[in-house]
């Protein structure tokens, strides 16, 4: 098996929730909501996830709000890239598979300008050797096309296998499995599909660096 890995992007380098989290603190200051709406917020995310134009819609109706789903939604893209990170051990790891001669690739699905701001913001543009974001190329995992598109970039080609790494079950797991790739879950359970579950990425560049072939 050829040196290919491939991970998500959200919840899996970088840290979402918690980006999440200090996006809908900064939207309940701004509008002077409610005691306890930013764990409204969180559980309405929770609720709708990934459906951003479902959430936006909810809480529209929940808080009584003017602005159009629309409007909401673009300021969050635009917000985001500046509250989300990528912890340094992370940075470190894709350096050290990279230097054992892994070939790595983000694939996720999203926004183009969200998720694009996320990979150049965070440093993992120049972190990986390349990458597909769904909003970009108009097709979303599980489908194995994304999943060709970014190993394509990463100069190599899915029929030589590799991993991926994702906190999804349905579009990491079994898109990756789909795509003839061995899978690592970042999920903490057991029991999954997945050939390994880890409960941080930073174990799954342990794997992947023990197991080269």
């Amino acid at each position: 098996m050829q040196r290919l890995a491939l991970f998500d992007l959200d919840n899996t380098l970088v840290e979402q929730n918690v980006a999440f989290r200090s996006w809908a603190e900064e939207f309940t200051a701004a509008r002077g909501l409610e005691a306890g709406a930013v764990d409204v917020l969180v559980g309405l995310e929770r609720e709708s996830h990934p459906h951003r134009n479902v959430f936006f819609g909810l809480v529209k109706e929940r808080f009584g709000l003017g602005e159009p789903v629309e409007v909401l939604w673009d300021a969050y893209r635009r917000r985001m890239p500046y509250l989300v990170t990528c912890r340094p051990e992370v940075l470190r790891g894709l350096g050290v598979l990279r230097g054992l001669g892994w070939k790595v690739g983000i694939v996720t699905n999203g926004m183009a300008d969200n998720q694009l701001g996320k990979i150049h913001r965070t440093g993992l543009a120049a972190a990986v050797d390349g990458y597909a974001v769904s909003g970009v190329e108009g097709v979303r995992k599980p489908d194995r096309r994304l999943f060709e598109i970014v190993a394509e970039r990463c100069g190599v080609s899915l029929d030589g296998g590799g991993w991926m790494v994702g906190d999804s079950l349905e579009a990491d797991v079994e898109g990756g499995r789909g795509a003839g790739l061995r899978t690592i879950w970042v999920g903490g359970d057991a029991g999954r599909g997945a050939d390994h579950v880890v409960g941080d990425v930073v174990r799954a560049f342990e794997i992947m660096s023990v197991k080269r072939r």
